[in-house]
């Protein structure tokens, strides 16, 4: 059973708040102060005769409604982390690549509810994007955005076409990997992006036409012969609501228990 961790934050917040604002409420209507035990040991008899000790589970929910606060507004409507757990997204991101999602370049929304309240813009063909999985919204994935609304995309033969115009790709040679194929890497231009993609000669992959429907996209790995994505059932096409937000910086790339790959650190996701 996966956890909600947004649901999770959002009732921790909303449950040290609450309590907090009671016990404030309550000093206030009754003209006491509060002191922690540490203030009363330090104070001594200095102490105001109206003041009284804050109960310890008013103390965690001082310490902690702030914090809890601060993270909650910032995954949010921020930025949000993600570890990559596969290699679907090779060469662009790596298995054990730690990454800072913007969720605040398509829009801001609500936690949990999902509902958008203001509108910053849309997904861009090219955007590397992270989106809720349709058949079960508690996983996220992380694919290239391919196709946007009424877009007809086809992939055939390890080529793409958008609207019956192939997507310009240049080979660049072999690629060093424990796939356990022959890999090989080549340059693909989408849009106004240039990005690198793997192709794997001797593996077949789902092939096709799809006809993207309105307020949806189609989602493409970069590992375009090891990706489960829009072309398959179960992915399909993504809903415009289920989008989280664009893959923007790695931040750190440790594939436990091997070691740490600094280079990695701060490379842009383009």
């Amino acid at each position: 059973m996966s956890i909600d961790f947004s649901l999770v934050l959002v009732i921790a917040t909303a449950v040290t708040g609450v309590v907090w604002g009671i016990w404030l409420v309550y000093l206030r209507q009754t003209g006491q102060s509060s002191v922690t035990a540490e203030d009363r040991r330090d104070a001594g008899e200095a102490l105001s005769p109206n003041a009284i000790r804050e109960p310890i589970y008013v103390e965690y929910a001082r310490s902690f409604f702030p914090v809890l606060l601060i993270v909650l507004v910032v995954r949010s409507f921020l930025f949000e982390p993600f570890r990559i757990p596969s290699s679907s997204m090779m060469p662009t991101l790596l298995v054990g690549d730690f990454i800072f999602v913007n969720k605040f370049e398509y829009g801001l929304r609500l936690p949990v509810l999902n509902t958008e309240i203001v509108d910053f813009g849309e997904p861009k063909q090219g955007d590397v994007v992270v989106f809720r999985l349709p058949a079960d919204p508690s996983v996220n994935y992380i694919k290239r955005l391919i196709g946007l609304p009424g877009d007809k995309i086809t992939y055939r033969n390890k080529r793409l076409y958008v609207n019956n115009e192939p997507v310009s790709l240049e080979y660049l040679g072999l690629y060093e990997t424990d796939l356990g194929a022959e890999v090989r890497i080549a340059r693909e231009s989408l849009g106004t992006v240039e990005h690198d993609i793997l192709l794997m000669p001797y593996q077949q992959s789902m092939e096709g036409t799809f006809v993207v429907p309105e307020g949806h996209y189609f989602m493409m790995g970069d590992n375009r012969d090891n990706s489960r994505d829009s072309r398959y059932p179960g992915v399909g096409f993504i809903p415009a609501d289920h989008v989280v937000g664009r893959a923007v910086r790695i931040w750190m790339n440790w594939d436990f228990p091997g070691s740490l790959q600094w280079r990695r650190i701060g490379m842009a996701i383009e």
